[in-house]
């Protein structure tokens, strides 16, 4: 399945991101194998809060690319419903008319409940994507608000969209989604306000400077009508020029190292809890306790770290 990838097969790229999304059988053996050949792609992440036109940048990013003939990946991250699992993937039909082009992949992701703008599989996903030989690999997050950071490790290029005319503007972009931006994106800069939001991120810009060292990245301002297509010309420049500072004193290599720190980690976290899940408690016992702590007979303080230390007990007898 690896060597069909490697090939460009998109079929088998498809199957393999289900494999990876599903955890099915042979997941890990897929990633393994992809592992050895990615890493080349350049991560650009795009996040903001809904309705600020982010699939829509995405969207006229991926079509400038692909005029450079560079291969480009999407991965397009949507909500997942509460009630009934599913998810619209709307991105993919946004996108439908560009499936047929064998230099882009598109792939839309369900949360399945995660939270901080991913799903819990997409940095495996773009593994496999980079395997298959991607340059680019969009990334677009589900836009759920001011928490919506975990695209910051993942990606090389973090870009934070913003658009005027969504009641306060300060409080829109501040806190963790403003500190994490690499390049601010002024989306529907037509609009009445686009003034008033690039004034308050100088502002805040300013500010921060203060404190930063003379060679730290400013993030650029660009102003987009990503509809119309205007100012896409300016953000792949912008984003060339992050490229290139990243590309000078090893700071590429350093960011990707704070990543993986991070993702062994909670590799080792799920890990973890794929043990306690296979070897751990049924349905009954789990009742059984909750019912005890309710009434006050167990203190879940206590309770939790003891029945994990006699489950693994347990589990290193069995071995």
């Amino acid at each position: 399945m690896v060597e069909r990838v490697r090939a460009g097969d998109a079929r088998a790229l498809a199957r393999a991101i289900s494999l990876v999304e599903d955890d099915a059988p042979g997941a890990v053996e897929v990633l393994s194998a992809c592992f050895r050949y990615a890493g080349d792609a350049l991560r650009i992440g795009v996040t903001g809060s809904p309705g600020a036109g982010k699939s829509t940048l995405v969207d006229r990013l991926a079509r400038r690319y692909r005029e450079r003939e560079e291969t480009v990946g999407v991965l397009a991250v949507d909500p997942t419903s509460p009630f009934t699992g599913g998810a619209i993937l709307g991105d993919r039909i946004r996108m439908a008319e560009r499936l047929s082009d064998a230099g882009m992949y598109v792939r839309s992701m369900a949360t399945r409940g995660a939270l901080g703008g991913l799903a819990q599989t997409t940095a495996d996903a773009v593994t496999v994507l980079e395997a298959s030989g991607k340059q680019k690999v969009l990334i677009e997050t589900v836009g759920v608000g001011q928490d919506e950071v975990d695209i910051v490790r993942l990606a090389d290029v973090t870009i934070v969209v913003l658009v005027p005319g969504m009641g306060d503007d300060v409080q829109s972009i501040k806190a963790g989604i403003m500190e994490i931006a690499d390049i601010f994106v002024i989306n529907k800069a037509d609009r009445e306000g686009a003034e008033r939001v690039e004034k308050e991120v100088r502002a805040m810009q300013s500010l921060a400077m203060k404190h930063s060292a003379e060679d730290e990245w400013v993030p650029p301002m660009v102003k987009t009508v990503a509809t119309a297509g205007q100012g896409i010309e300016e953000l792949v420049a912008a984003i060339d020029r992050m490229h290139e500072w990243l590309s000078e004193g090893g700071r590429l290599a350093a960011r990707r190292r704070r990543y993986w720190r991070e993702r062994i980690v909670e590799m080792m976290r799920v890990a973890l809890l794929r043990e306690v899940h296979q070897h751990g408690f049924s349905p009954a016992e789990i009742e059984e306790y909750a019912a005890k702590v309710e009434q006050r007979r167990e203190d879940p303080y206590k309770l939790v770290p003891r029945l994990i230390a006699e489950r693994f007990a347990v589990m290193e007898e069995g071995r």
